[in-house]
């Protein structure tokens, strides 16, 4: 596991945002989260960031340090395992000093929906980093979340690394909040956050420097095949393998993208992820049977892309 990371490593890899797998009784699963890493790591994927795909919201900070103990075992040399923390002010400070005794070299910071002012956030954000001695990539899903000229103090001080940029758009072509944050701090800093579809736009358009996703889980080789075709210039190629995303992405967009995505890993026959820690609860009963041929589709597509060389 990456113990030392540069801007660079943004770009490298799609950063997958896995589900937590547990045990009925709502332990971690070591096997199965194993099981989930390696698949990533098969199909080309190094950097595995835990937020809300994995609930992270809901974890005990008790448990904190024991199932990052576990994630860490569970993460090849050169895989890169970025934490989320928050996003209340109480879990920020629990977290940050679990991570002061750790060599994770970066943290995602998640957002808070709850009483909070922009200046509130930045300082959390300053007090965290302070006491941890770990810097953060800002999760931002709503416009004006931080100011631009905020994020720029905090990255010259070492606070920020990154930015995850999730605020969605009619039109994706037409994003003032997002010029002033690439002006802010270079748009090789920021990942697009909504998944492999509005990467299309973030990439080829504002020259983002990856994308976070959560389907990526079930096709790793594909997604790292649609990044690079992203980076490349290549839009055809790109909208070509896009496609194999789209009926799974479909369903999560129309009903729960994280009750979803657990799902449809479990479904996929890449590990069996268990129960969802409360306070979220499985999908649907009706929604199964689409959920479960969404998923074993991608899941055949993976397996037929890993079989033909790029």
């Amino acid at each position: 596991m990456l113990t030392k990371v540069t801007y660079s490593a943004l770009a490298r890899s799609v950063l997958a945002v896995p589900p937590l797998a547990l045990t009925p009784d709502l332990e971690i699963n070591r096997a199965a989260n194993a099981a989930q890493i390696r698949h990533l790591e098969a199909g080309g994927v190094t950097t595995l960031l835990y937020g809300g795909n994995a609930n992270v919201h809901n974890w005990q900070v008790s448990k904190f340090d024991e199932w990052l103990d576990v994630l860490e075992e569970s993460a090849g040399a050169d895989s890169w395992l970025i934490p989320s923390v928050g996003p209340d002010w109480g879990k920020l400070l629990d977290m940050a000093a679990v991570l002061k005794h750790r060599k994770l070299p970066v943290a995602m910071a998640l957002p808070l929906i709850a009483p909070q002012t922009p200046e509130g956030v930045v300082r959390g954000l300053e007090e965290f980093s302070g006491r941890s001695g770990v810097p953060l990539i800002v999760y931002i899903k709503t416009d004006g979340y931080v100011p631009a000229k905020a994020i720029a103090r905090l990255h010259e001080e070492g606070v920020v690394f990154g930015i995850k940029y999730a605020v969605p758009r009619k039109d994706p072509l037409v994003d003032p909040y997002l010029d002033e944050l690439i002006a802010a701090i270079g748009r090789e800093k920021i990942v697009s956050g909504f998944g492999e579809p509005p990467a299309l736009p973030h990439l080829l358009d504002f020259g983002l420097a990856g994308f976070t996703a959560g389907c990526v889980c079930i096709a790793p080789t594909l997604s790292m095949r649609y990044l690079k075709a992203l980076q490349a210039g290549d839009r055809a190629g790109a909208q070509k393998l896009l496609q194999p995303f789209l009926r799974l992405e479909a369903l999560r967009e129309r009903s729960s993208a994280i009750r979803v995505l657990h799902q449809a890993v479990t479904y996929s026959g890449v590990a069996d992820l268990g129960p969802m820690l409360p306070l979220l609860s499985p999908p649907a009963a009706g929604e199964h049977e689409d959920i479960r041929a969404a998923a074993r589709e991608l899941h055949a597509a993976e397996m037929a892309a890993r079989s033909v060389p790029a």
